[in-house]
């Protein structure tokens, strides 16, 4: 998968969940992790983007677009595609925490289905420009993606 591929991607995850609300948001993480699975875990990194857009008060859809893989193999990582809702305690605040879940597609030469969990918090240190700090767990039958995020949030 070439990166002009990969970025035209992200920003088709990013731009709709944002256009559904002008106070949408989308940012860019990148998360230092593990991978379980086999009996085996592996320290990890996962990068990617993606937007989310509020549907009725604090509650968004949201969709993004990342690639994960083990340190020791970076090349054999797997594209990973999500769709979730989340829950954003202070929306409008400054520091604004939320909880996130939904369906996630891990991609290589196949593909496997699983589920995220996550939470978090947004710093605006900026009116439209922040950090966004998140703990998120993708789950299937056979192991974990699990990412401790670090993001450029902007809206």
């Amino acid at each position: 998968m070439s990166l002009w591929f990969f970025l035209g991607l992200l920003l088709g995850s990013v731009l709709p969940a944002l256009a559904a609300d002008p106070a949408g948001q989308g940012y860019l993480f990148v998360a230092p992790g593990v991978i379980t699975g086999g009996g085996d875990t592996d320290a990890s990194i996962h990068f990617g983007g993606g937007g989310e857009g509020f549907i009725h008060k604090n509650i968004a859809v949201g969709g993004e677009l990342g690639y994960a893989a083990r340190w020791a193999d970076l090349g054999g990582g797997l594209g990973v595609f999500s769709l979730d809702g989340s829950y954003h305690f202070a929306r409008r605040e400054k520091l604004s925490p939320f909880v996130t879940a939904g369906y996630s597609l891990g991609f290589r030469s196949g593909h496997t289905n699983l589920f995220n969990y996550g939470f978090g918090v947004n710093y605006w240190f900026k009116q439209r420009q922040g950090v966004r700090f998140e703990f998120r767990d993708h789950v299937n039958d056979t192991g974990h993606i699990v990412d401790f995020r670090i993001a450029y949030a902007f809206r």
